[in-house]
């Protein structure tokens, strides 16, 4: 029997994943948190064997939290999941000790597949996935920004502050500050200064 977990900020990839594992004989569904506390708080009492983790958490990057759950549990195993197939991002969730990587538009099969092959300690990455991992052009290696990631990083450029960008585009500030991170790990750089240098520079601005 494998007993998995999820964390994911959207009810409904919750119950979407859920409703196509219910029926699975060999998996036991454990529950779901939205937040990083949420999460920690339940992994204090109990453990899954699988964690399906969304890296796009407003209160912490999941990247970050992957880093967290292996250090303080490293029995458990861990999937993340994403919307993006960005090499960056695949790359550093595998270095923080992610077994798996699934796009959250996955198949059933996919998913089954994945828990199982993550279950006996192997890797589990689909086609799409491992195709955008080969890539290795420089023009390909260059990340995607997303439209709302080009909004945030604009207004970075110029000069303002992650309230000011919360205000102006009707957001929370953790989720402002989320997208930050984000792109800082999708481009391999420290500071945004570095990232607005890259994104000005190679016109994504």
């Amino acid at each position: 029997m494998i007993r998995v977990f999820i964390i994911d900020d959207h009810q409904m990839i919750i119950e979407g994943i859920h409703s196509l594992l219910q029926d699975e004989s060999d998996i036991e569904w454990m529950g779901s948190a939205k937040s990083p506390d949420e999460l920690l708080s339940f992994l204090r009492k109990r453990q899954p064997d699988i964690l399906l983790m969304d890296i796009n958490l407003p209160q912490k990057s999941g990247l970050d939290l992957c880093k967290e759950v292996k250090d303080k549990y490293p029995a458990i195993r861990i999937i993340g999941l994403s919307t993006s197939d960005q090499p960056s991002v695949i790359r550093k969730m595998r270095e923080n000790g992610a077994s798996g990587y699934l796009l959250k538009d996955a198949s059933k099969k996919e998913i089954v597949e994945a828990l199982q092959q993550v279950n006996k300690g192997k890797e589990y990455v689909n086609f799409s996935i491992a195709r955008a991992l080969k890539q290795n052009a420089p023009s390909n290696l260059l990340p995607v920004l997303t439209k709302r990631e080009k909004q945030i990083l604009e207004l970075i450029a110029e000069g303002q502050t992650n309230h000011e960008i919360a205000d102006a585009l009707f957001l929370n500030v953790t989720t402002i500050d989320s997208h930050r991170k984000n792109m800082l790990t999708k481009f391999n750089v420290k500071n945004t200064a570095a990232l607005i240098k890259i994104a000005v520079s190679n016109h994504l601005i």
